[in-house]
């Protein structure tokens, strides 16, 4: 993705489903996209992270949108160390 602010204002919808109701997270808003991003990767389980959305300006980002801007070269923040 071309010139993506990774420091831009960040809101993240996670899926709305009573099949997730237990391990729910609502709505959240980040100072920047790249904590919104990484807390999308490294936080929401993955059924979770499937229907997320966030919402960077006024782009509309699926789970595989967020999943590059985390694994691209161009992401600020440290990663969580894979094991």
């Amino acid at each position: 993705m071309a010139s993506f602010n990774y420091n831009a204002l960040a809101e993240l919808y996670p899926p709305k489903s009573t099949r997730f109701r237990r391990a729910a997270i609502g709505y959240r808003r980040f100072d920047r996209a790249a904590e919104a991003i990484r807390f999308a990767m490294e936080k929401l389980a993955p059924e979770l992270l499937s229907g997320a959305i966030l919402e960077v300006d006024d782009l509309r980002l699926d789970a595989k949108a967020i999943r590059e801007l985390y694994e691209s070269d161009d992401y600020p923040l440290p990663r969580l160390a894979q094991g």
